[in-house]
């Protein structure tokens, strides 16, 4: 009897584990999602329509077994790489993704200049 309630108490432990990363996984699939409704907020901040049926459409694709990459894709396909605050680095993208380092060496090729002229 010992054995059966050691063995129950660690499988139930486990699948409280599990819960609690499938809940840490969908809170920040739904942070990396923007709402199309809303100005400036994500998925999980937002209680629009729009925001509900996508975290509705997230919990349903992890239930399917899809990796975060996966759903990303599928929410990509549907609406454009808009949807997502963080888009995957591509060629259609990649300026964005070096600008900032581009201005910041600049900006910083400009003041040694300005600092080596005086």
């Amino acid at each position: 009897m010992r054995n059966k309630i050691i063995i129950f108490l660690v499988v139930f432990g486990f699948g409280f584990v599990n819960a609690e990363a499938l809940k840490v996984e969908q809170a920040s699939i739904f942070k990396n999602i923007r709402c199309l409704i809303c100005q400036g907020q994500s998925v999980a901040d937002s209680n629009s329509e729009f925001a509900q049926t996508i975290k509705l459409v997230v919990r349903d694709q992890i239930k399917l077994g899809k990796s975060e990459k996966e759903i990303y894709e599928f929410l990509i396909d549907k609406y454009g790489q808009w949807i997502l605050y963080k888009p995957p680095f591509d060629p259609s993208n990649f300026i964005l993704w070096l600008l900032p380092y581009l201005v910041f060496a600049s900006g910083g090729a400009i003041i040694f200049l300005l600092f080596k002229k005086r």
